[in-house]
This record gives C-alpha cells, structure tokens and sequence, in this order.
C-alpha cells in the first residue's frame, strides 16, 4: 500500500512536470523545424541568441529550486506564511534579474552574438531576434519564478494548462509572422521572436488572475515582495544562493559549449542545435523525476520522516536509471528522422549523426546525476555539493578540455564534442559517494 501511494504521489507531480518540461522543448522545437526550413543561417542565429535567455532561465530556476528546499519542507510542516514570504523574496530577485538581462541585451545585442560566433551573417540575424524576444525577459521571469514555487507545495497542473495553450499560440503566432500567413508580413527570424513574445503575454496574464482570484493556499502579496525578514533572508542565501550559482555556472557552461561550437562553423552550430533539442526532449521525464525528488524527499524530512526521505531517494534512483537508459534510445530513434526533415548541409548532416549518438550515452549519467543533485541532495538543504562539483567537473574538465582540444590540438570537430559531453561521466563517482554517504538528509526548518 505505501509503495503504491509512493508512485501515485509521484505520477500527480511527475507526470505535470514532465509535460510542462515537453511543452517547454516544443517550443524550441517549433523554432528549429521552422526556422530550419528558412534556412540554416537563421537558425544558427536563433540558437545562439537564445544561450542568453538559456543563462537567464538557469538562474531561474536556480533561485526556485533552492527557495524549494525551504518551502517543500515548511510545506511539510504546514507552515503556508513562510512560503508566502519566500515566494515574495523569490520574485524580487527574479524580476531583478530579468530587468539586468532585458537592459544588456538592448544595449549591446551584437556584443553578446559575437561571444558565440564570428559569421557576421549570423551576427546580424542574431541581433533581429534579440531586440524583439528581450522584451519578453520579464514576463518570463514572474512567470518561470511564481510556478516553480508553486510546484514545491504540489500545485503543478495550473502550470502545464498554462504552458500547453501557450505553447499552441506560440507555434501558430510563429508561422504566421515567420512565413508570412494570412496576410501577415514575411519576417523570417524575427517572426519567431515576435510568436514567443505574444506567448509569453498570456502566460503572464494568466499568473496574474490564478494568484489573484484562484490561488488560497499560498497567495502573493505586494508587501512581501518589499517585506523583510532577518532570519528567513538568511535562510534563503544561505540555501538559494549556492544552487543560484550552480546552475549559473552550469548554463554558462552550456553556454561556452556552444561559444566553442560556435567559432568551428555554422555547420556544427546547426548540428548542435538540434542535439540539444533532442537532449532536452530526452530529459523531460528525468527532470520532471529531479524536481519531483525535491518535493517528496524535502516534504518527508520537513515531516521529521528521516527513514521515508532516504527510501524515496532509493525509488527515485531506480527511476533515473531506467529513464536515463529510454532517454538514449528516443535520441538513437529520432536521429535519422531529424537528418532526413531538417534544411542542413552535407556536413552538418553528417556532424548531426555522430553527435547524437554521443548524446544517447550522456544523457544516461545526467539522468541519474541531475536526480541526485538537483532533486535529493537539494530536499535535504545540501546546495553547495552541487556548486562544487558541477563547477569543476564542467568549468575544469570538459570546457577545459574542450578549448585545448580545438583551438590547440586542432582535434577534428566530432572528437571534440566526446569531449565536451563528458563532465556528467566525471561527475558520477563523486556523486555517487555522496548520495550513499546521506550527508544530505537535514531539516533546515526553524
């Protein structure tokens, strides 16, 4: 009976989750299939432009996933008013950010295109899609920071209806303003700036009336959004901060990965765009699985269940290997479907096969590892393992690596991207040692 409402606890959040992770790869999809169509400048550009709003987003939810580590357990302790004022500190930190992001991005568009490329044809269609789809920075940040929060105290289905019908606008918006339909003006990459911006709208609007008219349990309050609380302030830098810089760190990774890619031809660009939408499409489960981990294990340790968080991180391990190994095969299967629809040439098609089935075995270990460290080591407040160990294994070794490899060694590009995908394969003793040592089973509520 305990281990089938175990799985059924974990269906009601995994299953929302992993379709909001889907929703969220389906509109990167629809950028990729249809700029892919216009052609492969554009959609080299769209991909690199987008490592900005990609860092942002990681700082997102970066600063949710550690203000979960407080409110999943003073969830578990029924303790509504803390998270209320979490929430608060959440959104002025977010929104914050967003307005940063917003503000660089209409200053120096082309500056920052040129840390990812030096085509100049590439440059100039990044800067159209940068002026438009900055504007939608902010909505995108109240939006990503209000229900991350709201999924720590398991109200996840308003988020996947949202995201879902925001998805539909976004596609239709998309190819009407990209290839010009009823009427509309041909606008290429700007149209799929133009789409995201109107979908992003209505995802803020939304928001807006669930908190406001809907929302009981866990309200937002203007007074907390400038409220101060010494001890909870505390609280929260000292376990948000750690995992705010962890994913940081990991996106800005991410985003020196592409910068490297990006300076070895627009045909690996192409080829590694689309690798990285099937990664993601690869991971939906696994990081629905993560962040289900955060909330189970961190409500059960805020219950004082110390003997029930560390069977649950047993479950959610078993899980992550078995959707890590279904992760690799969904890459292996869409692979030869995407080479034979997309726009590419002979040589992105050909970097295109190799690099996916790199990915097919990475997504393997970052399946079990982003369970470990951003679920279970996060439920129990252990945010700075985590900072540590992405930023050596990343920053140290596979960028590292990386660089040497192709700007040094001149490696040929295929060899250089085993390299560059291979910080989850050094990460996963370290992790495994700490998952086993339970170092990461604390209750930090007061």
């Amino acid at each position: 009976m305990e281990r089938k409402q175990f799985f059924k606890m974990v269906a009601a959040l995994v299953l929302p989750i992993a379709i909001q992770n889907l929703i969220n790869v389906g509109v990167t999809s629809a950028d990729v299939i249809m700029l892919g169509k216009v052609g492969e400048t554009v959609l080299s550009a769209s991909s690199l432009a987008g490592q900005i709003y990609f860092i942002m987003t990681l700082i997102f939810f970066g600063l949710t996933s550690g203000a979960a580590v407080l409110t999943a357990q003073y969830w578990g302790k029924g303790d509504t008013r803390t998270i209320e004022k979490v929430l608060g500190i959440s959104m002025r930190i977010g929104i914050l950010t967003s307005i940063g992001f917003t503000v660089a991005v209409q200053l120096a568009p082309e500056l920052l295109m040129k840390l990812f490329t030096n085509e100049q044809a590439v440059i100039e269609q990044g800067v159209k899609y940068l002026k438009i789809i900055s504007c939608s920075y902010i909505l995108s940040g109240i939006t990503m920071v209000y229900f991350n929060v709201m999924r720590s105290v398991e109200r996840v289905v308003i988020a996947t209806v949202t995201y879902g019908i925001s998805l539909v606008i976004n596609v239709i918006c998309n190819a009407i303003f990209i290839f010009g339909l009823l009427g509309a003006p041909v606008m290429g990459i700007r149209g799929a700036a133009l789409g995201t911006l109107i979908a992003r709208i209505f995802e803020v609007c939304v928001v807006t009336v669930y908190s406001w008219k809907f929302n009981d349990t866990v309200r937002f309050r203007w007074r907390d959004l400038f409220g101060r609380d010494p001890l909870l302030h505390k609280d929260f830098l000292k376990y948000s901060m750690p995992v705010m810089f962890n994913e940081l760190a990991w996106g800005a990774g991410m985003a020196a990965i592409t910068a490297i890619v990006g300076h070895l031809g627009s045909a690996a660009v192409a080829a590694h765009s689309v690798v990285q939408v099937s990664r993601q499409l690869a991971m939906v489960v696994s990081m629905g699985v993560a962040a289900a981990a955060a909330v189970v294990c961190g409500k059960a340790i805020g219950e004082g269940r110390e003997n029930l968080a560390r069977l649950y991180a047993s479950r959610f391990t078993k899980l992550a290997m078995g959707l890590g190994a279904a992760g690799g095969g969904l890459i292996l299967i869409v692979s030869p479907v995407a080479r034979a629809l997309l726009n590419l040439s002979d040589q992105a098609r050909s970097y295109l096969g190799f690099m996916m089935l790199v990915m097919a075995v990475f997504v393997l270990f970052q399946s079990v590892n982003c369970v470990w460290i951003v679920g279970i080591f996060r439920s129990g407040g252990d945010t700075k393992f985590g900072l540590y160990l992405d930023g050596l294994s990343l920053w140290g070794g596979s960028i590292l690596l990386g660089v040497v490899c192709g700007f040094v060694l001149h490696i040929p590009m295929p060899w250089i991207y085993i390299v560059l995908c291979c910080d989850e394969l050094l990460k996963m003793p370290f992790a495994l040692l700490r998952y086993r040592s339970y170092r990461w089973l604390r209750n930090v509520t007061r």
